[in-house]
């Protein structure tokens, strides 16, 4: 991809900023700090930590020579999220939501006239697209936020979710070499795609479709939550200790299922994709129905389409067309989850669908480098997280557009119920046996 001009950098930098204080422009006092929970941030902290991070990189980066004064007395101590430990947010003497604003909105001008001066630095254009990205990420995490706290939904206008119904059914993918992972053509790319490395497949056998609530829905009423043989030690474990009888938010009331979205219990959708579902629970229900988890280069290979040289992957499962609201369910336009058979004109060369947006799905694999691996300049995105997280593809409703592609990884801890999360899943691997 050609090198982002500072126009298009200016615009994607203003848009996630001000996505960022839409997502909060409704919450009054108490709301701005909310209760102390291991899986949310303060949302004033958040906002700080946001202008912060822009600046960092943006503005005060020097690189080996260290970092530039900030702009506000004390902002490391306040806001850099690898050494302020999370339980000591709540209690740190913040900027007030005015001051904070106008923090992110100073950050935002001067990042723009750099840009507009053609003596920047070289590495710039790099760093503005991880602010922006960054940004992005703690959108979607507001989402989680609202959600994990019964809050109203998001301020912004939206549109109703898809009506597609099912769209039940496997697809046959050939086996062979595979080059996993993404390639320097690809434009910005964070350190744990890099760099393409080829593995050899076995064929496989995948859902057309993540997992539905009514496929979810036939996993609870057959007593999937108490039969121990549908669990790893560790998620029955897990089950145990949260007591755990069906995904965090459904509600059965009157002989019918609901869920709670935001702050209203609504009637379950069977036709939209299971959510909030933690990687024990997609185990668990994969065991039940004989099935598996894909690995992600499994994923990967369904999404992508061509097998090599890594240059003819596509972007996109439809191709590299830039996504659009006939694609996939991105952006938090919309009030949810669509329909597992909407959305056809994002359909891989595999013949999956939404392999991007709606739901994020849930691999077999935990969270490793690839071969080769070289962290980028921003350290904490990646390494600390190897080995105890569990893969994600595919992006959700939330996720914005422009940061999600075939390639991307997300990462989470296996017991999170809280993210955007759902599952496709794989027909059990059959091995022939030597007569």
């Amino acid at each position: 991809m050609d090198r982002p001009d500072s126009d298009y950098l200016k615009r994607i930098l203003h848009d996630g900023a001000a996505r960022i204080v839409d997502m909060i422009a409704d919450f009054d006092g108490h709301q701005l700090l909310g209760p102390r929970l291991p899986t949310v941030n303060p949302p004033l902290w958040e906002l700080g930590h946001l202008a912060w991070f822009t600046e960092r990189w943006c503005l005060r980066h020097r690189g080996r020579d260290g970092l530039a004064p900030a702009l506000i007395a004390n902002a490391d101590a306040l806001y850099d999220s690898a050494a302020v430990a999370h339980a000591t947010r709540w209690d740190l003497p913040l900027l007030d939501i005015d001051k904070t604003r106008n923090y992110l909105s100073s950050v935002i001008e001067r990042v723009s006239e750099r840009l507009d001066n053609n003596d920047v630095a070289h590495d710039l254009p790099y760093f503005a697209q991880l602010a922006t990205y960054h940004q992005d990420m703690h959108v979607e995490a507001f989402f989680y936020t609202r959600q994990t706290l019964g809050y109203t939904r998001p301020p912004l206008p939206v549109k109703p979710c898809r009506k597609a119904g099912a769209f039940p059914g496997d697809v046959e993918v050939a086996g062979g070499n595979f080059l996993l992972g993404a390639a320097p053509v690809d434009g910005f790319i964070f350190d744990n795609e890099k760099w393409a490395h080829e593995i050899v497949l076995e064929p496989f056998s995948i859902a057309r479709a993540p997992v539905s609530n009514a496929e979810y829905l036939a996993f609870v009423e057959d007593g999937g939550y108490a039969r121990r043989e549908c669990w790893s030690a560790e998620g029955w474990e897990w089950r145990g200790r949260m007591n755990a009888i069906s995904p965090v938010y459904w509600i059965h009331c009157d002989g019918a299922w609901m869920h709670r979205v935001f702050d209203e219990v609504l009637a379950l959708n069977p036709d939209a994709p299971v959510l909030f579902v933690n990687w024990y629970e997609a185990d668990a229900w994969c065991r039940w129905a004989g099935r598996r988890l894909p690995g992600e280069a499994e994923w990967e290979r369904a999404a992508a389409g061509a097998m090599e040289p890594a240059a003819s992957k596509r972007r996109y499962p439809w191709g590299d067309e830039t996504p659009n609201d006939m694609h996939a369910n991105f952006d938090g336009m919309t009030d949810g989850c669509a329909d597992v058979a909407a959305f056809a004109a994002g359909d891989s060369e595999a013949g999956c669908r939404q392999m991007l947006g709606n739901v994020w799905e849930w691999t077999a694999d935990w969270f490793a480098p690839y071969p080769g691996f070289v962290r980028d300049p921003y350290k904490e995105y990646s390494e600390p997280w190897f080995g105890n997280h569990k893969v994600l593809r595919g992006g959700s409703f939330a996720t914005r557009s422009r940061l999600i592609r075939n390639t991307w990884r997300n990462f989470y801890t296996p017991d999170r119920r809280d993210v955007l999360a759902g599952f496709r899943a794989c027909a059990p691997v059959i091995r022939s046996r030597a007569a």
